[in-house]
Order: C-alpha cells, then sequence, then structure tokens
C-alpha cells in the first residue's frame, strides 16, 4: 500500500469530523496494510469460543503438573504433591484450586518444540508453527509473518452481533521488542485482536476506546457515519462513470477526472472496513456490557482474586458469554524478572509467593464459573506458556528455558476431564509417549471451532498456509 492512500483516509476522516471529535477507535482498527480477507466460513462451529491463558515466561512443568518425586533432588525440586479430586491423580501442594477442578482438566505433559528463547518460542505458540527466521533472541514481528489465531478466526468466521471476534488482554506483551505472535501478519491488522491495554482490577476501569466525547451524542455519531457514507457513494459513482467513459473510448483524460471547467472530481478514499468496524464497536450494547466489570457480583469478583490476572480472566469470562470467539489473556509482563514465569533463580520462592497462587485461584475460579453458567462445554480453555523449565535445577535454585518436553492444560469445549495426555521421560526431559507439537495444538483449536485445519489462507507473496500443519488430538474429546 503506498502513502498516498492513507493519506487520502485521514482526510476522509477529517471530512467525516472523526479525527476533530477525538475518537481514537478507527485508528486501532485501521488496518496498516491491505489484509488478506474475504475468506468464507465453514459454517456454525461446535464449541461457542476459547479462552486462552498464556503464562509468559515459561512455567515449570516439573513444579506444577507433571511432578517427579522419585526423580535425584536436584530434579524434583522442593514441593511436595497433593492429592486432586480424581484419584491418583497428584498436582504440586501450592495448587489446592485447580486439584478441586480436576475432574473437569485434561493435562498434555508431552508438548515440545525447538524454539529455546522467549520470542521464538512465543510464536510457535500463539500461530502455531515455527517462525521463518529460527530461534533468534530479539525476533520482532514481521509484516509477511503467519497470524496469530486469533487474527486467523477474524478473517475466516463471521462477525457476531458488531462483536470483535478476538481480544486480548490486559496488556501487550514485550521482551525488548514486542513479542512475535500476538498480531495478524499478513492478514493485516483489520484482523488484529482488539487489544485491552488497561488494568481490570483498578477501580477506574475502562475502555476509552469504547467511549464518546463528552460532546458527542450517538446521533451525533450517526450523522458523521451518515456522511462518510454519502461521500463513499459519491465516489463509487464517479468512478463508475469514470470507467463507463474510458470504455466508451474517453480514454486517459476521463480516467484523469476533469478540472475547473466541469470534469468529474478526483475519486474519494473509501469508507473502509476499519472506521465500519469503530462505529458498530460504538453503538454496541454487547460490547458495553461485555467490558462493564461493575455489574458482576463483588462476591464473584473476590472468587477470581483482586489482581490484574484475576479480573482479566473474569473479564475473558465476560467476553465470550457475551460472544467473542478468542480471547487470550497475557500472565506476566517483561517489567523485571520477578514480573513473569521466567524463573532462573529462585524459582520455588517465585511460584509458591508470587506466581502459582493467582494464577491458581483465577483459572479454577473461571473453570466453576463457566460449569455454573453452563458454558463450559462450549467454551474451549488452553493454559500453557511458551516452554518449561530445565529439569535439572541450576546454581542460582532456578530453572532454565526448556521447549523439549512441558506440560499445558486444557479444559471444557468437549475435553474429557480428569485425564493425561502423553508422557514424559522419568526426568521430565523428553516426551516418552504421545508427544504433541504447537501444531498439534493448533489444528485441535481450529477443528474444535468447526474449521478445517488443511484450509489454506495466502500470504503477501502468493504463498498458501495451512490454517494448521498439525494433527487434531482427537483422542482428548469425549
Amino acid at each position: 500500500m503506498t502513502n498516498e492512500p492513507r493519506l487520502n483516509r485521514r482526510r476522509l476522516l477529517q471530512i467525516g469530523g472523526l479525527g476533530s471529535l477525538g475518537l481514537t477507535l478507527p485508528a486501532l482498527l485501521r488496518a496498516e496494510a491491505e489484509g488478506r480477507a474475504g475468506h468464507e466460513s465453514l459454517g456454525a462451529a461446535p464449541i461457542r469460543s476459547c479462552i486462552l491463558l498464556f503464562c509468559y515466561g515459561g512455567p515449570s512443568h516439573i513444579d506444577t503438573v507433571d511432578m517427579k518425586p522419585k526423580a535425584p533432588e536436584q530434579v524434583r525440586g522442593e514441593f511436595g504433591s497433593i492429592a486432586t479430586n480424581v484419584p491418583g491423580l497428584r498436582v504440586c501442594e501450592h495448587l489446592p484450586w485447580t486439584a478441586r477442578v480436576m475432574d473437569r482438566l485434561a493435562i498434555v505433559r508431552s508438548l515440545h518444540h525447538p524454539m529455546t528463547n522467549h520470542n521464538a518460542a512465543a510464536f510457535t505458540t500463539l500461530c502455531g508453527r515455527n517462525p521463518s527466521k529460527g530461534d533468534l533472541e530479539l525476533l520482532s514481528n514481521d509484516r509477511n509473518d503467519p497470524p496469530c489465531y486469533g487474527a486467523i478466526l477474524s478473517a475466516v468466521l463471521p462477525e457476531r452481533r458488531g462483536l470483535p471476534t478476538a481480544v486480548a488482554l490486559p496488556h501487550v506483551m514485550y521482551n525488548v521488542v514486542q513479542l512475535p505472535g500476538q498480531v495478524a501478519g499478513f492478514l493485516g491488522s483489520a484482523h488484529a485482536p482488539f487489544q485491552v491495554s488497561a488494568d481490570p482490577n483498578t477501580p477506574d476501569f475502562r475502555l476509552g476506546e469504547l467511549e464518546l466525547p463528552g460532546d458527542v451524542s450517538i446521533e451525533r455519531l450517526d450523522h458523521r457515519a451518515a456522511l462518510l457514507r454519502r461521500l463513499d457513494a459519491r465516489r463509487r459513482r464517479l468512478e463508475a462513470a469514470a470507467e463507463s467513459r474510458i470504455k466508451a473510448g474517453e480514454g486517459a483524460e476521463a480516467k484523469g477526472g476533469g478540472d475547473a471547467s466541469g470534469g468529474a472530481a478526483p475519486p474519494l478514499d473509501p469508507c473502509d472496513v476499519y472506521t465500519e468496524k469503530a462505529f458498530r464497536l460504538l453503538h454496541s450494547p454487547e460490547v458495553r456490557r461485555a467490558f462493564d466489570l461493575a455489574a458482576e457480583d463483588p462476591k464473584l469478583r473476590d472468587h477470581y482474586g483482586r489482581t490484574k490476572l484475576g479480573q482479566s480472566v473474569l473479564l475473558a469470562r465476560r467476553l465470550v458469554e457475551s460472544g467473542v470467539r478468542f480471547v487470550t489473556v497475557y500472565d506476566g509482563q517483561y517489567n523485571g524478572q520477578t514480573a513473569n514465569w521466567d524463573a532462573h533463580e529462585s524459582v520455588f520462592p517465585r511460584l509458591k509467593d508470587d506466581l502459582l497462587p493467582p494464577a491458581d485461584q483465577a483459572f479454577a475460579a473461571l473453570i466453576e464459573d463457566l460449569t455454573g453458567r453452563g458454558l463450559l462445554e462450549e467454551t474451549l480453555v488452553i493454559c500453557m506458556g511458551e516452554f518449561g523449565r530445565t529439569p535439572k535445577i541450576n546454581k542460582k535454585a532456578g530453572r532454565d528455558h526448556w521447549p523439549h518436553c512441558y506440560s499445558i492444560i486444557l479444559a471444557g469445549g468437549g475435553v474429557r476431564g480428569g485425564i493425561t495426555f502423553g508422557a514424559s521421560d522419568k526426568l521430565g526431559a523428553y516426551p516418552d509417549t504421545d508427544a504433541v507439537t504447537p501444531a498439534d495444538l493448533a489444528a485441535t483449536l481450529f477443528w474444535r471451532l468447526g474449521l478445517d485445519p488443511a484450509r489454506e489462507i495466502i500470504d503477501l507473496t502468493g504463498r498458501p498456509y495451512k490454517l494448521a500443519d498439525g494433527k487434531p488430538i482427537r483422542t482428548l474429546f469425549g
């Protein structure tokens, strides 16, 4: 896309009055380049939605849901295990909430991939395929990268009642650069997840993007929208007239438009899909209700935990209940080593005091809440990091990056609860049975949403990509 169309769009917004009204939502929704849209839906999906809880930094599988009590001390670590509500299935002693809902969970203990650094590993797990640049530490987003899950769903599934198809919250993830795997890549930012960058746990939590300035009423906004539509209709008429004259033999003169003597005016840029999305969201009562956490019972908010993570997970439940198809909740932010799961040192106090309690409470509360509302069977929940941690404890009493075998948790969406799938070896180092890749997880996600994982989307160079290169893990589902 050239620079000129972008300038013309800005002029059009100024003509329509949106720029002077201070509305920021169209800018958030506007594509940075032409996306590949128009993919047909395959029909109603078997499940309604998915919530992905992404634990940035890499939780230690050995210290949580794949404990090795018979391994040497330098592997098994300091934590003991507790019984769950599934006989014979035990988890870390610091996961008491999760233990209560184990009958609705499936633990996959054999996920693996080759990416050893956060950026490449995040891309792999959030997009379901390995990055073309390989295992580079400061891998950043590229315009022609494959898209994240939410962007794919935005492109191939129809919108619901003007709601965003995908939402990401409560912040954008960074590791020096913006963590790859969060963007729409070659599909264009028209299909990027709607990004929430506000802490839902703050008393004044609100989304300014969904609010009108004080002097702007819905009626005034409608007037601006109508003006944009009239300008777009005029542009289309002028283009059609110019095309007719060209076909009639008027040639380049008609194509170039007229002058002050009465020829056709230069065509205006269209009122594009991104501004239309802005109007729909601003008008949507479903959107406003979904983001209104103050409407929740304070006791339920307490049940999720009055933390940034807890309230973000509660907001995710509200979003899928309203009809949003895919919500990603990022747990952990690049803001010093104590702010995420990247425990290269002091792994046990970090897990015990900082990381496990809010995650344990919020995750279990989500499972109980979805169950109570009759939403669990139609909502797939995935809890995972970009990799696990080394079996051997290092000299700083921490564990380092380990993508060669780690665990994730699935629930809902038809998952058979109270089971484990796959197994690691006796040290938790490598898959022993039923090895699974992020591509298989991606295929499972799309399959459960009613999409054929072999369906293709096309990048900016014309190269076809399957939605997922793996195979659905069908045995996880009853």
